[in-house]
């Protein structure tokens, strides 16, 4: 990602799909960047995410290379993260998602901890039950029954 990106400190919305992109930088420039799409790329890491943490609300990077979620929790106001078809393969690294206060919709589809517990049957119910304050999982709304778990 060029230095060049840092001129553009307007920008609200920026899209860098499809580029083989190989890491987060240079976004020091864009203090209101609310929307940022990455995907199609060979990300391996979230590290870089720094400069927008304040500011991004959207995330969206799908088919990339991410394993490990080191890095997210400084997004403190993302609502919105599509993470699909990427490699993160346990509780562990999802569970990092629990330290983003806002976020309410998440796309795991296509990761091997998502195909994993989808075909035992509890995906839905594990990752809701992680993060309590998810409206949307993989496109679909998320309905709580009065004891905190997902409803069928």
């Amino acid at each position: 990602m060029d230095a060049s990106l840092s001129t553009l400190s307007c920008c609200e919305k920026l899209s860098l799909s499809t580029n083989c992109i190989e890491k987060i930088a240079n976004l020091n420039g864009l203090k209101h960047l609310r929307i940022l799409s990455l995907g199609r790329n060979n990300i391996k890491s979230l590290t870089g995410l720094e400069a927008v943490g304040d500011t991004l609300e959207e995330l969206w990077i799908s088919y990339n290379l991410i394993e490990k979620l080191k890095g997210i929790n400084v997004l403190k106001k993302l609502k919105v993260l599509y993470l699909s078809n990427n490699y993160v393969k346990d509780w562990g690294e999802f569970g990092k998602l629990g330290d983003l206060p806002c976020l309410e919709d998440l796309l795991m589809v296509g990761n091997p901890l998502e195909e994993k517990h989808t075909a035992e049957g509890d995906w839905r119910d594990q990752a809701s039950k992680r993060l309590p304050k998810l409206r949307k999982l993989d496109g679909v709304p998320v309905i709580r029954n009065e004891e905190g778990g997902e409803e069928d």
